[in-house]
């Protein structure tokens, strides 16, 4: 049976890394094999307390690099499985991001718009009718307005990626079904639909399908590989004054790059890249930019994206170190 671990993800994985490359006097300790990761990973999502059925409610979860899943699973009664299609709401943001970059590059003038410091903070009906184009869809009860006092402050939201896809990247027209072509049209078509035209939230998909995206860019194949964290701003307005709101509990400090974020809290933080969603839907790159993940789920619960983050950290931390992580 593997040990029990309970240590922070980072210090965790820092003394890996460290026992990895011989650190100290001590001697190099092997790294796990791939069934200890297996069993560590399955074990860690099927009995840590974060990520019960109990917490979470049923969920589907994978772990691969960019050649395949490497150990997948299905939690609790009536869960889904990978093909399973759901709302991924903000993880959508991750997709319009590698859509600009893959497009044309990171501009100066683009990254306020990506790492939501634009001012473009007004965004107060969040749900684009099923009729909409991006741009009667920006141009609804106010969305469109510039707020100067959110002028370079992360402001999370979708005001900013509707406006620069408005105005910077010439969708304003599109609907739903041409909104999809276009956006597969430069990352690929992984079955990502849009049943809403929302650059921020309005996509729906599976885990199978952003798994391939998230390969994709481990892959090298998309340009996102190159820009994961960059241009990154901090997002706690508790201990940033140039922050104005976030998703994240203020208990933790993570910072935002473009269209994801960076998991990067100094007690806690392993450094991944992620994007969640609302309802639950969690994807993530690591640190070491060769695994990626998905915690998959619907719920309808404050915090959703936030407590699958939780789970996934850990069953991350549980395939790094082959360790079966019992505690949070």
């Amino acid at each position: 049976m593997a040990q029990n671990s309970t240590l922070p993800a980072a210090t965790l994985l820092s003394s890996v890394l460290l026992a990895a490359c011989g650190g100290g006097d001590s001697a190099p300790v092997a790294s796990p094999t791939n069934d200890q990761r297996v069993a560590a990973a399955t074990a860690t999502a099927t009995t840590n307390p974060m990520c019960a059925e109990s917490t979470l409610g049923p969920f589907y979860w994978e772990i691969g690099d960019s050649a395949g899943t490497k150990a997948s699973g299905s939690i609790g009664s009536a869960a889904p499985i990978a093909t399973t299609m759901m709302s991924i709401a903000s993880a959508s943001k991750w997709l319009y991001s590698t859509y600009v970059v893959q497009r044309v590059g990171v501009r100066p003038a683009d990254i306020p718009f990506l790492n939501f410091t634009s001012g473009y903070s007004n965004f107060t009906v969040p749900i684009c009718l099923p009729t909409d184009t991006v741009e009667s869809c920006l141009d609804t009860q106010g969305n469109d307005v510039l707020v100067q006092s959110t002028v370079g402050k992360f402001a999370y939201g979708s005001g900013h990626m509707q406006h620069h896809a408005a105005s910077f990247m010439g969708l304003g027209l599109l609907g739903n079904a041409a909104l999809t072509d276009e956006i597969q049209s430069r990352i690929g078509d992984f079955g990502f639909v849009y049943t809403q035209p929302q650059l921020a939230g309005g996509a729906s998909g599976s885990a199978a399908g952003y798994a391939a995206f998230l390969r994709r860019i481990l892959g090298g194949e998309l340009a996102m590989l190159g820009a994961l964290g960059s241009n990154k701003v901090c997002t706690n307005p508790t201990t940033c004054s140039t922050a104005v709101g976030s998703p994240i509990p203020d208990t933790e400090s993570w910072n935002y790059s473009l269209g994801h974020w960076v998991e990067d809290d100094p007690l806690v933080g392993d450094h991944a890249y992620s994007s969640a969603g609302a309802f639950g839907f969690y994807p993530w790159i690591d640190r070491t930019k060769t695994l990626y993940g998905v915690v998959a789920r619907v719920a309808l619960e404050t915090n959703a994206g936030y407590r699958s983050a939780q789970c996934g950290r850990l069953i991350r931390q549980a395939w790094v170190t082959g360790i079966t992580v019992t505690g949070g």
